[in-house]
């Protein structure tokens, strides 16, 4: 690991690199005092203004090698201090933005440039996530997945976003080989107001019929731009690729006046296609079920016992006959990891208590002992796994829940999915009656077992059954937060 002094030298260095790339051989710009210590805001202001003084070609020649440089110096923790995350995440997303500006917007665009900026935007969720997600910043171990993406996009549109100044950029790759940008012209922190007003909508249970209007203005800026594409080319499933806030939302619950987005589309979130286990397989319903039914204490709060837990884990068995169960006092960290070990289990579901934070510490799920099972431990033992050629197929848990506004908090979970070899998790943004979990759960174990449709369909044909029930439980806070991030088949 090099020294604190040879890593500044290498942030000098880097930021020589991008004034000499753009022929700014003047050096007052960079008048750092190198024994002391450096501003990373102000390199990072810096590397931003050179962008646009430089040669187009020039620049993105020196921006490819920097990419190469950002990955090794953010690999090493203890410089994490001194924010050079910051600074390299901020100059990706000025380079976004430049290449973006050159695009025409509400048109099929297809060239090499379109592709570059997909490209950079993967790359840059890629470094979000080693940074606030991936225990001892781990992310070298993940190997770059080379696929066809055409066979990805077949009935598939893939939505990314990406905030950037004072709006946001909303990019669809189609399946006929076309992509189409199409700006919202809105400051992140307005966006990010309106987004949170969704989310706490969407979570009222004390509403007895929903209002749907914060989730029209969602789709007014999100989906409707495309949907004349998504129509004419047949769209059965949208993958989305979020940035920012748009992370904290089920996209399943947009609503352009008349149905739910889930009512028309199959949908899946990923942080990253690249990071994504896209591999296919055959399927094997082998499933380990782990649930917590009693009342349990950690760090002296008291979590009420789930009632619904045991109805639950039975109608999971019942869909998946070759089951395992651990339940309460034989739920415990080593318990889980021994039978995990001892055994392959494809699908494994979890209904206890959890809650998913930004920080892996706060991440974590309740065991039968009254202890923590962190994102962390549930990590390693996926990897461990994952080396033993043991992938897992899905991961559900159920009973947990995440903060409004927590941008992150779908990345712990897709940290967990990654670094493991999971391919496929699904989970709750919010904490769900559990009733409905039960009703949900058992109808998406039911279309995925037995009727050979894709993960992201039986989570539709879920979803769209609780909304079809006419009853409370058709409300969004009843079957809206259940999210699945990662493979979609």
């Amino acid at each position: 690991m090099p020294s604190r002094k040879q890593f500044l030298a290498c942030l000098f260095i880097c930021s020589l690199i991008c004034c000499l790339s753009l022929n700014q051989i003047l050096l007052t710009p960079l008048s750092i005092k190198f024994s002391g210590e450096i501003s990373t805001a102000k390199t990072a202001d810096l590397l931003s203004k050179f962008i646009k003084f430089n040669s187009q070609k020039f620049f993105e020649s020196r921006f490819n090698s920097f990419q190469d440089i950002d990955n090794k110096v953010c690999s090493h923790r203890k410089y994490q201090q001194v924010n050079l995350e910051d600074c390299f995440k901020k100059l990706k997303r000025q380079y976004i933005n430049k290449k973006l500006n050159l695009l025409p917007e509400d048109i099929p665009i297809n060239g090499q440039n379109i592709n570059d900026i997909i490209a950079i935007i993967d790359d840059l969720h890629m470094i979000e996530m080693h940074v606030n997600q991936i225990p001892d910043n781990r992310l070298s171990e993940i190997q770059k997945k080379q696929y066809n993406l055409e066979i990805l996009k077949n009935k598939t549109a893939f939505f990314y976003s990406i905030f950037l100044d004072k709006r946001a950029a909303i990019i669809v790759n189609l399946p006929n080989k076309y992509q189409k940008l199409k700006w919202i012209n809105i400051d992140e922190k307005t966006f990010k107001s309106e987004v949170n007003k969704f989310r706490i909508g969407l979570e009222n249970y004390g509403d007895i019929a929903y209002n749907p209007q914060q989730a029209q203005k969602l789709y007014d800026w999100i989906i409707r731009p495309f949907v004349k594409d998504l129509e004419s080319l047949q769209i059965e499933t949208l993958v989305f690729v979020p940035d920012g806030i748009l992370r904290s939302i089920p996209m399943a619950a947009l609503h352009d006046g008349e149905k739910f987005l889930i009512e028309k589309y199959a949908i899946a979130t990923t942080p990253s296609l690249t990071l994504t286990n896209l591999g296919t397989s055959t399927k094997k319903l082998r499933a380990l079920i782990v649930g917590l039914t009693k009342d349990a204490i950690v760090d002296g709060c008291k979590c009420k016992a789930l009632s619904h837990v045991a109805t639950e884990i039975r109608q999971v068995q019942q869909q998946i006959p070759d089951s395992k169960q651990l339940l309460d006092e034989n739920f415990t960290r080593h318990r889980l990891e021994l039978e995990l070990h001892q055994s392959f289990y494809p699908i494994i579901h979890i209904a206890t208590h959890g809650e998913f934070s930004q920080l892996l510490d706060d991440t974590f799920l309740v065991t039968g002992d009254n202890q923590k099972l962190t994102i962390t431990e549930l990590s390693r033992i996926f990897r461990s796994l994952n080396q033993e050629n043991k992938i897992i197929d899905l991961l559900m848990l159920t009973a947990c829940e995440s903060a409004i506004g927590n941008d992150n908090a779908v990345f712990g979970l897709a940290g967990v999915a990654v670094q493991g070899g999971v391919k496929t998790a699904i989970a709750p943004l919010w904490s769900i009656n559990d009733a409905a979990t039960v009703d949900l759960v058992t109808k998406f174990y039911q279309a995925w077992c037995h009727s050979g449709v894709s993960k992201a369909e039986a989570l539709r044909i879920a979803q769209r059954s609780l909304i079809a029930s006419n009853g409370a439980s058709s409300h969004p806070a009843y079957w809206a937060g259940f999210i699945l991030v990662g493979n979609w088949f």
